[in-house]
């Protein structure tokens, strides 16, 4: 999988793409990851990426051009990732749909996407109608930009990815893979300054120790989250 990034600020990735399960999938070639500065696309002196909006607002709105000529950049360097117009162009924004488990799911089986890291108060909105093919929140909340939510979706498909986790079953019985949150865990000692570890645990009864797994899963998910899931 390629994932192309668009931000103003490449030095934040620089940790958390040298680090854990994402440098793992980097170094086993399971994920290549590519950050373009779409400054260097601005063709004044100054290179200025911003401007007042139309109308009247606080706030700076980062102009489309850089924009469009980053992404034509792009298109034309992964011709041979492009096998139809439809690839995900991912425009992080508070006003995207709600990221979740099974987005990162759908996303994990893509051969290529875009990611584009707004700033400032939002990017000009030709860019979100002529460009941009999807939007996602990672929550309703505001941050100062899209980098955090891109950081967060790469480690999401990472660990998906085939041969990155050590035992991919891990993955599979993660909160939300089954839309409930998952179970509680223990491991040695037995005992840790009075606090056992549940009985049925140490049973040895593989039918029980499931049924009890399970349960607990339906509990925490409805103590967590309600009736939604």
């Amino acid at each position: 999988m390629q994932i192309d990034i668009l931000t103003l600020f490449p030095e934040m990735f620089k940790s958390p793409l040298s680090e854990s399960i994402v440098h793992r999938a980097i170094e086993k070639g399971v994920i290549s990851i590519d950050l373009i500065d779409f400054r260097e696309f601005c063709h004044d002196k100054n290179k200025q990426v911003d401007d007042y909006p139309y109308g009247g607002a606080p706030g700076m709105i980062i102009k489309p051009e850089p924009i469009f000529e980053a992404i034509d950049y792009l298109k034309a360097r992964r011709k041979d990732l492009i096998k139809s117009k439809e690839f995900p162009i991912i425009y992080l924004t508070p006003q995207g749909e709600k990221y979740n488990q099974n987005i990162a799911k759908e996303l994990c089986q893509e051969d290529y996407i875009i990611l584009i890291c707004g700033h400032y108060k939002d990017i000009d909105y030709r860019v979100r109608e002529h460009l941009v093919n999807r939007e996602i929140s990672i929550g309703d909340y505001v941050l100062s930009g899209g980098e955090l939510p891109a950081m967060i979706l790469i480690d999401s498909i990472a660990r998906l990815q085939k041969g990155v986790l050590t035992h991919i079953e891990s993955a599979e019985t993660d909160s939300f893979h089954d839309k409930l949150l998952d179970c509680p865990y223990y491991t040695r000692p037995r005992e840790y300054r009075g606090y056992k570890v549940p009985d049925v645990l140490l049973s040895g009864n593989h039918k029980k120790i499931s049924e009890w797994q399970e349960n607990k899963k339906i509990e925490l998910t409805k103590q967590a989250r309600g009736d939604s899931n």
